[in-house]
């Protein structure tokens, strides 16, 4: 999956701190990110972004905010909107970049800072009283001085869960957005509701069916949607016949499992429940 970048380290520990040099900067412009094709890491460093762009010193360093710390070498935002030509070796992306970059370790870190971008852009004004925030000095959360206000940063808990029916498995594709492969039954928590509750009610809500034997998998930090994601498996109880919500999903099938459809790479809990069944390995965990 895409968090799973041993031996590297993500900590992720809020330091009030100023770039140096050699820190990585990540650039944001029109809610794209700047990145090389050219190196290993895909992000400049500010020694970098200085040869680049050398009028914007004071602006880059100032405004730079503290994102994390990748091993030893430290992590910062930038938003500016860009105006000028830059080298052809830099582009700016959309965050869908990160599902297939290289190496994983820069592509969980370049999403885990949209995400972190995101909490900055939602944030600039307070949602109660309307007043300017700034960002705390002590922790990762913006506050507001009018109104006393604190925000952190959004994490949506969602489930995902693979039901089997013996040897076949159930696999979805969702009716809107542009992700048109495989997965599965998602959704997010309710207020109120227990993980278990959850999986329960999308499994009928999307596709009408019962189930039973509903058992924890793992779970994954998932910043492409600001979500933690809660894998589980559970087996069918009854009637297979499925009746689908059709403004979720386009289709609802269910594989044997040589059926399964193949897909590349690795980065989504999604696909791990559904090759861990394919391979017969679910019953292990």
């Amino acid at each position: 999956m895409i968090h799973d970048i041993e031996p590297h380290i993500l900590r992720n520990e809020y330091k009030n701190i100023k770039p140096q040099e050699k820190d990585i900067c990540v650039w944001f412009s029109k809610g794209e990110v700047l990145l090389s094709k050219d190196t290993e890491c895909p992000f400049p460093t500010f020694e970098e972004l200085m040869d680049l762009k050398p009028t914007l010193s004071d602006m880059l360093y100032e405004e730079a905010e503290y994102l994390f710390q990748l091993d030893d070498q430290a992590f910062f935002l930038w938003v500016h909107d860009n105006l000028e030509e830059l080298p052809t070796e830099y582009q700016f992306e959309k965050q869908e970049a990160f599902r297939t970059l290289m190496p994983k370790h820069y592509a969980f870190a370049g999403i885990t800072a949209c995400q972190l971008y995101r909490f900055r852009l939602n944030n600039r004004y307070c949602g109660r009283c309307g007043e300017a925030m700034k960002h705390s000095l002590t922790e990762r959360a913006y506050i507001c001085d009018a109104c006393g206000k604190v925000t952190y940063p959004t994490i949506s808990p969602a489930i995902i869960v693979a039901i089997t029916n013996g040897d076949r498995l159930l696999l979805t594709r969702y009716a809107r957005g542009n992700y048109k492969r495989y997965g599965l039954v998602a959704g997010f928590v309710e207020v109120g509701e227990t993980f278990e509750e959850t999986v329960k009610r999308e499994v009928m809500e999307e596709v009408g069916l019962k189930i039973k034997n509903i058992r924890y998998y793992k779970s994954q930090p998932w910043s492409f949607s600001d979500s933690m994601m809660i894998g589980f498996y559970a087996d069918l109880a009854g009637d297979d016949k499925v009746t689908l919500q059709e403004d979720e999903l386009a289709e609802a099938t269910w594989f044997s499992r040589d059926e399964i459809p193949y897909s590349e790479g690795s980065i989504s809990i999604a696909q791990e429940l559904i090759e861990n069944f394919r391979n017969g390995t679910h019953t292990e965990k």
